[in-house]
């Protein structure tokens, strides 16, 4: 697996909150065609996997923990969070399609810092979201609220 791009914005600390009206640009390396970006701007969403560079190894590990250190809230496994500490580092950020310049695609809200290399991007298609509807312990809001603030 390697670097497809890299996400340029204007954003150079890991933070967990604070991304609403965020703008990035995904800027594709150069040994990929910048055609293949062709189409993109029909879609009004991509899902964006991307490589969390900046987490330290020693943090990058799979257990159980409260999520966000809060002891107010359950303690859950890796695997039902969305934080940074993973044991292989990948994110995956849904994010709204602004425009397409060349091998630039810019969006909005992709919860990502400055430099992080992009593995893959996918349009979002309604056939493939879940059907039925979504449910999510209560912590989940207390940890979200000020996500998007």
């Amino acid at each position: 697996m390697y670097a497809i791009g890299t996400i340029r914005n204007e954003c150079t600390e890991l933070v967990d909150d604070q991304w609403k009206g965020k703008v990035s640009s995904i800027e594709l390396n150069e040994d990929i065609a910048e055609d293949s970006l062709e189409g993109i701007t029909a879609f009004s969403h991509v899902s964006v996997l991307f490589y969390m560079h900046k987490v330290p190894d020693e943090k990058a590990v799979a257990r159980c923990r409260h999520p966000r250190n809060n002891k107010n809230l359950p303690k859950v496994g890796t695997f039902a969070q969305r934080n940074k500490s993973r044991p292989n580092k990948i994110g995956l950020s849904v994010a709204k399609v602004l425009s397409r310049e060349a091998n630039r695609l810019t969006v909005l809200e992709l919860d990502a810092i400055d430099g992080t290399p992009v593995l893959d991007i996918k349009p979002v298609m309604k056939a493939f979201l879940p059907r039925e509807e979504i449910i999510e312990p209560d912590w989940v809001e207390e940890i979200t609220g000020k996500y998007w603030d």
